[in-house]
């Protein structure tokens, strides 16, 4: 079977979405330990090099998943990549209304969508989330 990696394809133009591990131990607002923030560097790198507009999603931490908890958010993460990347980094507190922000990106932009853990939709893998249609459901079970 030949998969196609991300070197495959033309990243030219395109928003690409990458699901980024940035669950690192924050103290103070600061980073402890970047070391996956580091991990991720070479993707995000290739791809800004190939001309792409990167939307970045993760979790971080264990949120009860009711909404915003300013421990687990994941501003600092977006500040402190903006540092290594040497370029601003935007930020999307609510990720289920970033269709615009998203929309708007432009080659060499990057985007950070706030905690994917803040909604309870992220723990529904097993379950059916609320508001899914059974057909939905099934398509995700997949």
């Amino acid at each position: 079977m030949n998969k196609k990696t991300i070197r495959d394809v033309s990243l030219q133009g395109k928003r690409v979405l990458v699901r980024v591990d940035f669950n690192v131990p924050i103290e103070n607002g600061v980073i402890s330990d970047d070391t996956r923030v580091q991990a991720s560097l070479p993707t995000l790198k290739y791809c800004l090099e190939q001309g792409a507009a990167l939307v970045l999603m993760s979790h971080l931490g264990r949120p009860k998943g009711k909404g915003y908890e300013a421990e687990f958010s994941l501003k600092p993460v977006a500040d402190h990549l903006a540092k290594v990347l040497g370029r601003p980094v935007l930020f999307a507190a609510d990720c289920l209304k970033a269709d615009e922000q998203v929309a708007a990106l432009r080659p060499g932009q990057v985007l950070m969508l706030e905690n994917t853990r803040f909604y309870k939709e992220e723990e529904a893998s097993v379950k059916q989330a609320e508001g899914m249609s059974d057909e939905e459901y099934k398509q995700k079970k997949a």
